[in-house]
């Protein structure tokens, strides 16, 4: 893969690319605390027939570390991003925080977003039970430890408008839970589906990091939907 960056209002954001100019666009979103490495299997698989960019949010990897962290910063990074590369109609894919990124996205501008796929995505309701804020390991992070918290509050007390705000996403969507063993309740990432006009939900049993876990079995849902 190859690394670029870009500056979006005064954010420098780096991303990796795969595949050839030209080929349908797919763009990745990783969780909280990870990196766009965190794609790479997906990646792998995805690049002989997609344009892959696999991006680094505000405070992690290569990323600028502003200090100011939000889920509606990371989305407006993610629209600038898009503007400045001049990518429409893209699958947008998104693993937990970065789910919730995504969806944000793609009710904000819905023609930017072709095909939208949410992996076990921070739902947009009250965490249940009530996160607290946990401690910083010790050591070298790779990523912004203020980001955790900042991210931790808005989950627990999010902005009532983005429940509402799924009813505005054009893109066709696959919705995959990770089924009990997931700490995010299963009866909400439902209903974030059945709130999205043309979603689709599917659970495969591995827990909440399911592209990692059972690449197989999550690149067996995701290839026959980006193509379909």
């Amino acid at each position: 893969m190859e690394l670029s960056s870009v500056e979006v209002d005064g954010i420098e954001l780096t991303y990796r690319t795969a595949g050839e100019a030209g080929l349908l666009v797919v763009v990745l979103l990783h969780a909280l605390g990870q990196d766009s490495s965190d794609w790479n299997v997906v990646v792998e698989a995805l690049a002989p027939a997609h344009r892959v960019y696999a991006l680094d949010l505000r405070g992690h990897g290569g990323s600028s570390q502003p200090g100011a962290y939000s889920l509606e910063l990371m989305r407006s990074d993610v629209l600038g991003f898009l503007h400045a590369l001049d990518l429409d109609g893209a699958c947008l894919i998104g693993h937990s925080v970065g789910g919730a990124v995504a969806y944000l996205v793609a009710a904000a501008e819905p023609r930017r977003v072709r095909r939208l796929v949410l992996e076990e995505p921070a739902p947009p309701l009250p965490a249940t039970p009530s996160r607290d804020m946990p401690p910083r390991p010790d050591g070298t992070l790779c990523f912004d430890w203020r980001v955790v918290e900042a991210i931790t509050k808005q989950r627990n007390v999010p902005d009532p408008a983005w429940w509402d705000d799924l009813r505005h996403i054009t893109a066709r969507t696959l919705v995959i839970a990770g089924g009990p063993d997931s700490h995010f309740p299963q009866d909400q990432l439902e209903g974030l589906a059945d709130r999205i006009p043309d979603a689709s939900y599917l659970t495969i049993d591995v827990g909440h990091d399911v592209h990692a876990t059972h690449p197989e079995a999550f690149l067996a849902a995701l290839l026959p939907f980006l193509t379909r």
